[in-house]
């Protein structure tokens, strides 16, 4: 079995620290085998925000994925949105430069590709050289192993959900998923917990399960929805989902979802 414990929407800088604490607590406990954050680890892209995100990061034991959001690229500065967009995410969060990232080990291998442009303030796209990392990253992989792409912007919808807005290309992309037999997307950007089966016809007859995560630690919730995150558990060919809850008392279980490949 591999846990994966999937948060997004961070959001240095309209954060609660009872809730940072709370994480760490919760992530301690779980012991997942991967995390996933799938991006706007900031609120406005400034220096202190990443110090803030890189000290929460340096807590959790590896391995870790991250992924940029739009909201780590500046808002407020247009030269260096336009000529450095991603200075100060690469120089804090991803030493190397590298905004797109793999792992993988003998049950699972996780993807994650950055969905965040200088010229899109809030929305985002996947691009055609990604769409061929999609495939590349993928194809000489067992067909046993779980494969999982993680964005912050969301390239599918779940079905039976409320329908969010996709990524740029996100029809094109979904097309690369499922040549590249992917089963599962995680992303975040909507702060609202969902999961369910792609809603799009370009996956015909395969399996993708979509999996959205809320905002794990911000101030910025939406509508009734509070702060959460998701602990993905992959056995066999199942796979649980469950949405983990803020409370007085901490993270806790709210619900969970059960799902079989097909």
């Amino acid at each position: 079995m591999r846990t994966i414990a999937h948060i997004s929407d961070l959001h240095f800088g309209r954060h609660d620290p009872r809730k940072v604490e709370a994480l760490w607590r919760s992530l301690d406990e779980s012991q997942p085998d991967l995390v996933a954050v799938s991006g706007d680890l900031t609120q406005r892209a400034r220096r202190r925000e990443f110090v803030q995100a890189r000290r929460f990061l340096d807590q959790i034991a590896p391995p870790v994925i991250v992924v940029p959001g739009n909201h780590d690229l500046p808002l407020y500065n247009p030269a260096r949105r336009f000529l450095q967009p991603l200075a100060k995410y690469n120089r804090f969060i991803a030493p190397a430069g590298l905004s797109d990232c793999f792992f993988a080990d003998n049950e699972m291998a996780v993807l994650g590709l950055n969905t965040a442009r200088r010229s899109s303030w809030k929305g985002g796209r996947v691009s055609i050289e990604q769409m061929a990392m999609i495939r590349r990253a993928f194809a000489h992989l067992p067909p046993e192993l779980w494969k999982v792409l993680v964005t912050h912007h969301p390239v599918a919808s779940a079905h039976g959900e409320a329908r969010v807005e996709l990524a740029g290309r996100s029809m094109l992309a979904i097309r690369a998923v499922a040549d590249a037999g992917v089963q599962l997307l995680l992303s975040g950007h909507h702060h609202r917990p969902a999961s369910g089966e792609a809603s799009a016809e370009l996956v015909l007859n395969k399996t993708v399960l979509v999996v959205h995560a809320g905002t794990a630690v911000s101030t910025r919730t939406r509508g009734a929805e509070g702060n959460s995150y998701n602990l993905i558990r992959l056995l066999g060919r199942e796979v649980s989902v469950v949405v983990m809850e803020w409370s007085d008392q901490g993270f806790r279980e709210a619900r969970t979802a059960r799902y079989a490949l097909a």
